[in-house]
């Protein structure tokens, strides 16, 4: 159950979708849908790509929120099963053969109970990830009983799911207009602007770039090689260090994005033709190589590929993940 992220840059504040249950207001199909498009995207880019990620969890294809997300008066304003609820289920995944659906209450997790949300006032994920936790706890491949509640005032019920192996990396929508995206190696965040302006396969362009940067480790990387984020990270050895862990993601979000299904020159066609679009911190110029540079380095990249590669295919970029940044 994941949500998602774009970029190395420091965490930002996340406004989630409006609850999907009863009372909430007519934005709520739109932000809804752009939820189901991330996740699809990352179901199949973390799923396919779980053998490249050094750290994985189960996954099941549902998607979980909570109502400490929401403001206490959008909150106040519709009947739920529980304080955590599945947001949304992909088709043909784990969560919807088990018949989980969406608006079920989620009670406990392999029967440890959820936790109640805080009475903070505070709009927060704290539950919803307290939730994700202890899913994410569970041994990857081992049965999942879900505890759930399906209508308000219903008896609970378990529900089995049998979830698979994906990467250990959380996607989530950013709302507002920036054209923007971030990883920091555990979170993907990408801005709800682009699922206005892109289609699908060009955003799984932008998450497998971001996936790139977490299944090679760069912010760990970036970290040990002292560099500095925010102004100075533009400048002298900081700038080349950015520069070349964002050349890696490119290239690696290609692969990435083969092993997913996706014909892996489509990110060529996106970087030449809709990456000067996007404005920003995600493609500074001392920061991001240019768009046509990014282009041609993943045409080059995919030029070495072995004809008869496997799927999924471990490129020896992959053998980078460990390596310091000089």
């Amino acid at each position: 159950m994941t949500k998602w992220r774009i970029g190395l840059a420091l965490m930002l504040a996340v406004v989630p979708a409006m609850p999907a249950a009863a009372g909430v207001g007519e934005t709520a199909p739109s932000l809804l849908e752009v939820d189901r498009r991330l996740a699809a995207i990352a179901w199949r880019l973390t799923t396919a790509n779980a053998a490249l990620c050094r750290d994985t969890q189960p996954v099941t294809g549902a998607t979980l929120h909570a109502i400490d997300q929401y403001p206490a008066d959008v909150a106040a304003g519709g009947s739920y099963p529980a304080p955590v609820m599945v947001e949304l289920v992909l088709p043909d995944t784990p969560a919807a053969r088990a018949g989980l659906e969406e608006n079920d209450g989620l009670l406990a997790v392999a029967g440890t109970a959820v936790p109640a949300p805080a009475a903070t006032g505070t709009v927060t994920s704290a539950t919803r990830n307290a939730a994700q936790a202890l899913i994410a706890a569970r041994p990857v491949g081992a049965p999942l009983p879900l505890t759930i509640r399906r209508g308000v005032g219903t008896a609970a019920r378990t529900i089995t799911v049998t979830p698979v192996a994906g990467c250990r990396v959380e996607f989530e929508v950013l709302a507002g207009n920036k054209l923007g995206a971030s990883s920091d190696g555990q979170v993907v965040q990408v801005g709800g602007r682009l699922f206005e302006l892109f289609d699908d396969d060009q955003i799984a362009v932008v998450v497998a770039h971001e996936l790139g940067h977490a299944v090679l480790r760069h912010r760990a990387r970036l970290e040990a090689a002292g560099v500095r984020w925010g102004m100075l990270s533009e400048f002298g050895r900081n700038g080349r260090l950015f520069r070349e862990t964002e050349t890696e993601a490119d290239l690696m979000g290609a692969y990435l994005m083969r092993n997913a299904g996706w014909d892996p020159h489509i990110a060529v066609t996106f970087w030449r033709e809709q990456g000067g679009k996007i404005d920003g911190g995600l493609f500074r110029a001392r920061t991001h190589p240019s768009s046509a540079a990014r282009a041609a380095a993943i045409e080059r990249e995919l030029a070495t590929m072995p004809a008869d590669a496997p799927t999924p295919y471990l490129p020896p970029l992959l053998e980078r993940r460990d390596a310091p940044l000089q």
